[in-house]
């Protein structure tokens, strides 16, 4: 049984593998491609039901990818558009909560007010991973993706939030509003304690005892189940614990993480990010035929109804919530408009647009109980589940096909005072070269006269002195760019070459593997700078 189960994760790796690939051919976000791959596998006779668990879905998936959003989160950014992020994570959460309850549960027969909320908190937060993955490389201002990858942060602890008391409300019967916001405070605020409190201890660990970069890695690997099992065991906020924690030590990583071990966590990071997002995604689409299966009374169009319905409603709300939270505080509050430029009619619906669900909309509607606490079938649920997942699959396959559709339509352009990216990196270039001259002329002027080779390094930093200060007097950066692009291409093609070499070489059994493989290391470093130029 174990090897069976075994050998279909290792299959369902390996069609994750292709269907990665087929969304590079294809220029199509691997997500999406992921769930309509994920259903086209359920259709296959000889492929058996695949049944998530919800706890092992919040338990082994949630916390890496909270983690690794937050690690990878400018906290300046995040700061400077606090108001627009906590007012989508929060408020537009709530309010997507509230509008779903009443009108599901105006729409659909016997349908409490409670179950309402409880649909709510499942289909309110928008998938960050989707989003990213949609608007990858396409011409999205800076404000916009901050904004959504701030959201992303602090959505998920409302939504489960919501859930959590309407689940409790529908199975006891009761439900006390000021109870219900004394406790989402007191779990909110203790969760970011407890992943500030775990942070600092991790951060003291790596940088005063963590003298072997092998046991970084794995020691951040760790961190987001310290943070999430830890918050949880106390009934506090696991998703706010580890989105506080992940933000103080990426802020802090530059305390303990030198350039082989910062090479080394981010590779393993986006190995694990993309594995474990990918296997969530294909599970997505492997869950329809169970879900349709366990209906019921409902009849697949009558169910179809329902959902594209509130589907229509989630995708309509959002939009105008964001026009509300973009414009309302310019309107009321005189601070704002001064902070802050207007962000156009474009901007505010193309993230209303990029609001597509995903993972923890289908976890918490698995994680909703078979039954009510006296024995009796938890109301709707088949339902619920069913609903849950045509909005996934309509927010993420139409809205995610469509949004590149819409961004090269609307043709937006930067709002804010930034200076471009290929500016700032020539500025910095410049500002690292001039010190380095500064100081081998400090501390290394007898050498440079005695040794060629030590007098070269000053003379190849002095050509790239010259080089930018000519393209600042003469406005050409986008020349000079190009020139960088030449050569990086330049020196990539003598890398293979040199790959290529190495490999004959090797093949002599002239020398050592050991040897060998310290080559290949650092052509395989210098090919990472090369591509990070």
């Amino acid at each position: 049984m174990v090897h069976e189960n075994i050998l279909l994760i290792m299959a369902l790796f390996f069609a994750m593998a292709l269907l990665y690939l087929a969304s590079q051919r294809l220029k199509i976000s691997y997500p999406i491609l992921l769930v309509i791959g994920g259903l086209g596998i359920s259709f296959i006779p000889a492929v058996l039901d695949i049944s998530i668990n919800p706890d092992i879905v919040f338990l082994i998936f949630l916390p890496p990818l909270l983690f690794e959003a937050a690690w990878y989160t400018s906290w300046r950014n995040f700061w400077q558009w606090r108001r627009s992020i906590f007012s989508m994570g929060f408020g537009l959460t709530f309010a997507t909560s509230l509008a779903i309850a009443y009108f599901s549960a105006t729409l659909i027969p016997d349908f409490s007010l409670a179950l309402g909320f409880l649909l709510g908190g499942i289909i309110s937060p928008p998938d960050a991973v989707a989003a990213s993955s949609v608007l990858k490389g396409l011409n999205m201002p800076k404000r916009g993706l901050t904004i959504l990858e701030g959201e992303s942060l602090v959505n998920d602890a409302a939504s489960l939030t919501v859930f959590r008391f309407a689940l409790a409300a529908v199975l006891t019967g009761k439900f006390v509003f000021r109870e219900a916001v004394s406790d989402f405070f007191i779990l909110a605020v203790m969760g970011t304690v407890v992943g500030l409190v775990i942070g600092h201890l991790l951060y003291f660990v790596l940088r005063y005892l963590a003298k072997s970069s092998s046991i970084t890695t794995p020691i951040t690997l760790i961190a987001p189940y310290l943070m999430y099992i830890s918050a949880e065991q106390f009934e506090w906020s696991g998703v706010l614990a580890v989105v506080s924690g992940g933000l103080f030590m990426s802020f802090r990583s530059g305390d303990y993480l030198n350039y082989h071990t910062r090479i080394q966590t981010k590779e393993v990071w986006e190995t694990v990010g993309f594995l474990l997002n990918g296997f969530v995604f294909i599970l997505i689409g492997l869950q329809l035929p169970i879900i349709v299966g366990s209906l019921g009374d409902y009849s697949k169009e009558q169910a179809i109804q329902y959902a594209l319905i509130i589907s229509g409603i989630v995708i309509i709300l959002r939009i105008f919530m964001v026009y509300l939270s973009a414009f309302v505080p310019r309107w009321i509050f005189k601070g704002v408009r001064k902070r802050e430029k207007s962000p156009g009619l474009k901007l505010p619906f193309v993230i209303g647009w990029a609001g597509m669900r995903g993972v923890v909309s289908l976890a918490s509607a698995l994680a909703i109980p078979l039954t009510l606490n006296n024995g009796e079938a938890f109301p709707h649920r088949n339902l619920i589940l069913f609903i849950t997942f045509v909005v996934i699959l309509v927010t993420l396959v139409f809205q995610g096909l469509t949004l590149p559709l819409v961004i090269r339509l609307f043709d937006l352009k930067e709002i804010d005072d930034l200076r471009p990216y290929e500016q700032q990196i020539e500025s910095i270039r410049l500002q690292i070269a001039k010190n380095s001259v500064q100081l081998m002329d400090e501390k290394y002027s007898k050498e440079m006269q005695e040794f060629e080779t030590i007098g070269r390094i000053k003379a190849q930093l002095l050509r790239s002195i010259n080089a930018s200060e000519k393209a600042e007097k003469e406005n050409s950066r986008e020349s000079l760019a190009s020139v960088r692009k030449l050569y990086a291409r330049i020196m990539l093609e003598l890398v293979g070459q040199r790959r290529r070499d190495l490999a004959s070489i090797s093949k002599t059994g002239a020398y050592d593997d050991e040897v060998i493989r310290d080559m290949q290391h650092n052509l395989d470093l210098e090919e990472s700078r090369l591509h990070n130029q």
